[in-house]
């Protein structure tokens, strides 16, 4: 049986608070696929589920583990803030490319668009502030 991924979810800091720090291992990413079945994943999309590691996805800024089966889609949407994606495991295609395992992406405020997988991916998805679904 593979080592329990090391993962810590982020603590908050105030200002009256010493700091903590947060990490997840690059070598507990790039084994996800070991690993995955032990998160709590909740239903996102047709064919996709995500694992929240902060932030609720309405308000403020997030982190998730993103999971699309095969054919899983995320409808069009509109980034207010950034987003950054890390692909970890399969590959995924929007309008502009098709990111392949390794690949980083990075979206910018107002970009627009909606994402499939054809055979399935997990990837790390790093907002700065909540998506807005929109009809195309």
């Amino acid at each position: 049986m593979p080592a329990q991924p090391r993962l810590v979810v982020p603590v908050a800091n105030t200002l009256d608070t010493a700091p903590s720090f947060a990490r997840i291992e690059l070598p507990d990413l790039t084994r996800i696929v070991e690993w995955q079945n032990r998160l709590d994943w909740q239903p996102l999309a047709d064919g996709v589920e995500i694992h929240r590691l902060y932030g609720d996805g309405h308000t403020g800024p997030s982190a998730a583990f993103i999971r699309f089966n095969k054919a899983g889609k995320v409808p069009f949407h509109r980034h207010t803030g950034y987003e950054h994606i890390i692909v970890l495991a399969g590959s995924q295609r929007d309008q502009n490319s098709l990111a392949e395992t390794g690949t980083l992406m990075i979206n910018p405020p107002g970009t627009a668009h909606s994402v499939i997988s054809e055979a399935g991916c997990i990837v790390l998805a790093i907002y700065g502030s909540p998506v807005q679904f929109v009809a195309p």
